[in-house]
C-alpha cells in the first residue's frame, strides 16, 4: 500500500490547515482507497466550485450550508448529507459556521501533497 494513516487518529493531535478564507481542514484517515477529512467553515466562507474524479460523500456535522452539486442548489443543515458523483461540479457557501465530514474514493493524494508543501 503506498498510502496509509494511523488507525487511531485523535482529532487534537491534526494540526488543521488553512485551505481558504475561513476555511482549515483536518485529515483524519486514509489508504489508497478511501480518505476522510474534517472542514470547518466560518460564517460566509466558500468551497469554490470544482470537480474531481474521486466520488465524495459529505455529512454536515454543524452549521448551515448552501450546497450547489450539478446545477442544484439546496441548503442543508446539521444531520444532511450528499453523494457527489466524479467528475461533477459542486461547491459550498457557509451560511452558518459549521463543520463537513468528507469522504473521498480513491485518496485525494493532492490532499497529502498539500500537507508537504
Amino acid at each position: 500500500m503506498k498510502y496509509q494513516s494511523d488507525c487511531f487518529v485523535p482529532g487534537k493531535d491534526v494540526e488543521p490547515e488553512q485551505v481558504g478564507a475561513g476555511v482549515t481542514r483536518q485529515i483524519l484517515g486514509f489508504d489508497d482507497s478511501i480518505l476522510m477529512a474534517r472542514a470547518a467553515f466560518s460564517d460566509g466562507s466558500i468551497g469554490y466550485v470544482h470537480s474531481h474524479p474521486h466520488s465524495q460523500v459529505t455529512y454536515v456535522e454543524s452549521g448551515v450550508f448552501d450546497f450547489t452539486i450539478g446545477s442544484e442548489t439546496r441548503r442543508l443543515k446539521s444531520g444532511d448529507g450528499t453523494y457527489i458523483p466524479p467528475g461533477i461540479d459542486h461547491g459550498a457557501v457557509c451560511v452558518e459556521a459549521g463543520v463537513l465530514l468528507d469522504v473521498f474514493s480513491p485518496i485525494r493524494e493532492d490532499f497529502l501533497e498539500e500537507r508537504k508543501a
